[in-house]
């Protein structure tokens, strides 16, 4: 199966620690958002490129980079590209 269809099909799982919280708001300049909800929405647009690399995903749309680990579906961190 596609590694982007696998991440896709699975995005119900995709959720981050208190720590990624903080980290992702932080990278990406957010004011009190859900964070989770937020990457998710990038990860579900259309125009998102997902590619597989070792043990991550990587969603990259709108000069982000999201980093998801591929077993746990915890996103690691996002930053800007």
């Amino acid at each position: 199966m596609d590694d982007k269809k696998i991440l896709l099909d699975n995005i119900e799982k995709v959720h981050t620690t208190e720590m990624g919280v903080d980290r992702i708001k932080r990278n990406l300049k957010l004011g009190d958002i859900d964070v989770v909800e937020f990457c998710k929405g990038k990860i579900l647009d259309s125009r998102c490129n997902i590619y597989k690399q070792g043990k991550n995903w990587y969603c990259e749309i709108d000069g982000i980079k999201i980093t998801v680990n591929s077993f746990s579906y915890t996103i690691i961190t996002a930053h800007k590209v």
